[in-house]
């Protein structure tokens, strides 16, 4: 073949090269992202939704805490320690449940701000405080045990509602009914007890100088042997406005809480921790209103911080007076 015919054959099989070759076309760029904002950027679009004034303070509120742990993992109903948070943070419950898209009673959102210590004794990193609430299970005991109780389990909380001391109790007397369906009592959990002297000097020991918040908190007294100045005693279940809610009667917690506080707390086997936070919960709705009624009967308050006979003492140790000679 001779060097023409070579030179004429490649410049055919180049056009055919040229051919086969697949077209890329250049994609236009849309018109959002060609028009220039005033200030010279490109606009880019977004979905996102507007936060509303709730999320922003539940946002703002967890992002302070950051010891605060969030969860979906499942739906649980509303708790007297996600109501102390919401409380702490100025989120009234209206707004967590719209913000959450769930009623104020059935809320989805779980915050574990409190970590139970079960049985731990006195918290040796939480402050009590000037106020304390405290709430205590009870057993059956004798041969009557529907008449007769006795302590088995004590705790005690602080202003916001966390955990200062959580103790079972050995009863003096034989256990014969451990009442479980309610008090979450059972012979294994008494095994790890603290015998009731220790209990009730921890507990003296802290009721000394502090604003005592119970319900029907002369029963849990009672139970402790124990004696509290009736002037550092708030008790919810003489609250008027509470009465009023059962008639004059004495209200029960559980309505209480479900009907002020919109949580449901005792369904089935009850949590002292969170009676006793529900019970501070309701005295913190009403605070002002408890300080007025206590003013018109004790007058103003005493600095009860300093003042020695302020201590939780033990009943039946009374000091006899000298006669005058």
């Amino acid at each position: 073949m001779e060097l023409k015919d070579l030179s004429s054959n490649w410049k055919k099989l180049q056009a055919s090269w040229q051919s086969e070759k697949p077209q890329f076309l250049k994609r236009k760029a849309s018109d959002d992202v060609l028009k220039p904002r005033k200030n010279g950027t490109k606009r880019i679009k977004a979905t996102v939704k507007p936060s509303t004034e709730a999320s922003r303070k539940i946002d703002n509120a967890q992002n302070k805490n950051m010891g605060v742990v969030s969860s979906y993992l499942k739906p649980a109903k509303s708790s007297a320690s996600l109501a102390l948070w919401a409380e702490d943070n100025d989120i009234p419950a209206k707004d967590l449940a719209a913000a959450y898209r769930t009623s104020s009673s059935d809320s989805s959102l779980q915050i574990f701000k409190h970590e139970d210590k079960i049985n731990e004794g006195l918290s040796r990193t939480v402050d009590a405080g000037k106020y304390i609430s405290i709430d205590c299970e009870m057993v059956g005991v004798g041969p009557t045990p529907d008449n007769e109780s006795a302590l088995a389990r004590v705790s005690i909380v602080n202003y916001h509602g966390d955990q200062i001391y959580d103790s079972f109790v050995q009863p003096k007397e034989g256990v014969t009914d451990y009442r479980t369906y309610v008090s979450g009592i059972t012979p294994k959990l008494l095994q790890q007890a603290r015998t009731f002297k220790i209990v009730q000097a921890d507990v003296a020991a802290l009721l000394h100088g502090k604003i005592l918040i119970g319900h029907s908190v002369k029963n849990d007294l009672e139970a402790l042997l124990l004696g509290h100045p009736k002037r550092d005693i708030r008790d919810t279940s003489r609250h008027p406005a509470y009465r009023q809610l059962a008639g004059g009667k004495t209200p029960g917690l559980k309505r209480l809480a479900k009907q002020i506080l919109e949580v449901d707390i005792q369904a089935g086997e009850h949590s002292s921790i969170e009676d006793a936070r529900a019970t501070m919960l309701l005295f913190r709705r009403e605070k002002s209103a408890f300080e007025q009624e206590h003013q018109k009967r004790w007058g103003a308050p005493r600095n009860t911080e300093t003042n020695g006979a302020e201590k939780g003492r033990v009943k039946g140790k009374k000091k006899k007076k000298k006669r005058k000679k």
